[in-house]
């Protein structure tokens, strides 16, 4: 616990630190992978050259900083941290790596601003941050473990099978090697993935793209021209490869309540909606099915929501849009005017996954729409960042 000096140093400084911490986090991560090569493979390369993974970490500092006097509120939003850090298998060992980074980093930028006093009240409000996070990652592995067929770390898993959705899109079905039960996850969820590309250990997350089964996990995959790990699983692996996943997590699940939804994707962003379409669907929900891609070649699980539409043919309404061709419903893109069309009456709550620009300017629309921001639901594919930032 601070004590009240520290309190007031922290307040009296949260400003500068503020004003600065963009400088801090991109000078964090080189400090530590150069002192610690191994956490390195928790990373992905491209997120960090981006900025994404650095404006990550300072949006987490930031809104620790402002709402730690309120512990509900605070536990409430690191939520989306502790879902990534469980898919990751963060352990509390690891976090005395990033403190001791941080502050470094910290007294690199701040120079002799950087007092004794203040860095021993900004160290120990980190250690309160990394004490309240150990203790939300553990409770999360532990409830985890208990289910039938949970586990904790990583589980050795096989590629049981594949099929290829679009050009681009690939599926693959992930039996666990030890032929045991695995253990049911929330329609929406993603899950951890470890493997070794080249010879190095690397991490991902990907969308579980089907409902829970009790026997397996799928994963739908985009191969990106400059996606290391996407370009091992479909130029590589092959049916009878191993990997090894980490417990699902993930916060973007289906809402209790009977209300309308609209699920609205783009691209690879399905993977997450199908899940949630069936399941609402399952639930005697009204659904409305957007999906964006640029064209039929790159338009996945077509086949699949067709099988829905007959499956359910008076609650689900699927719409396809795609940018270029003539075999979608409409040719272009997912814009307010569309929204509007097809957003259900009443009440509904909203889905969307996609690029940031496609997330952003949906988020837009349905706000300008009426749709309370409580109901707009939406995950990024890799570090959270505000939507208006596009």
């Amino acid at each position: 616990m601070l004590t009240q000096q520290q309190e007031q140093l922290i307040e009296a400084t949260a400003p500068v630190v503020a004003e600065h911490l963009d400088t801090i986090t991109q000078r964090f991560y080189p400090l530590m992978f150069a002192r610690y090569p191994g956490v390195a493979s928790l990373f992905n390369a491209a997120h960090q050259q981006s900025g994404a993974q650095q404006r990550a970490l300072a949006g987490a500092v930031l809104a620790y900083v402002q709402l730690r006097q309120n512990p509900a509120r605070a536990r409430e939003v690191l939520g989306i941290v502790v879902e990534k850090h469980v898919s990751l298998g963060i352990q509390p060992d690891q976090y005395p790596i990033v403190g001791e980074c941080l502050m470094a980093a910290i007294g690199e930028v701040l120079g002799d601003a950087l007092t004794p006093e203040i860095a021993d009240a900004w160290g120990s409000l980190y250690d309160e941050l990394a004490g309240l996070l150990i203790e939300l990652e553990e409770r999360r592995y532990r409830d985890f473990a208990r289910q039938p067929g949970g586990w904790r770390g990583l589980r050795r898993f096989r590629i049981a099978a594949t099929r290829q959705e679009s050009a681009v899109i690939r599926s693959f079905v992930l039996e666990p090697e030890d032929g045991g039960p695995v253990a049911e996850h929330q329609p929406g969820q993603y899950i951890g993935v470890r493997l070794t590309v080249e010879g190095e250990p690397v991490y991902r997350h990907y969308s579980l793209s089907d409902i829970p089964n009790g026997r397996s996990y799928r994963i739908s995959i985009k191969r990106e021209a400059e996606g290391r790990v996407s370009r091992h699983f479909h130029d590589v692996l092959a049916v009878g490869d191993g990997v090894e996943l980490l417990p699902p997590a993930g916060e973007l699940v289906l809402a209790e309540g009977d209300e309308p939804l609209l699920l609205a994707s783009g691209g690879v962003g399905q993977t997450p909606m199908l899940p949630l379409a069936k399941q609402a669907l399952s639930q005697g929900r009204q659904v409305v099915y957007l999906h964006a891609a640029l064209d039929a070649e790159h338009h996945a699980f077509r086949d699949d929501i067709a099988a829905l539409e007959r499956q359910h043919p008076n609650r689900l309404t699927s719409v396809s849009v795609h940018e270029r061709g003539s075999t979608a419903d409409h040719i272009g893109r997912i814009d307010r005017e569309l929204l509007a069309r097809y957003l259900p009456v009443g009440s509904p709550r909203c889905y969307f996954v996609g690029p940031q620009g496609f997330m952003s300017a949906i988020n837009q629309a349905l706000a300008e729409l009426g749709v309370d921001e409580g109901r707009r639901h939406f995950e990024h594919f890799g570090p959270s960042h505000p939507l208006v930032a596009a």
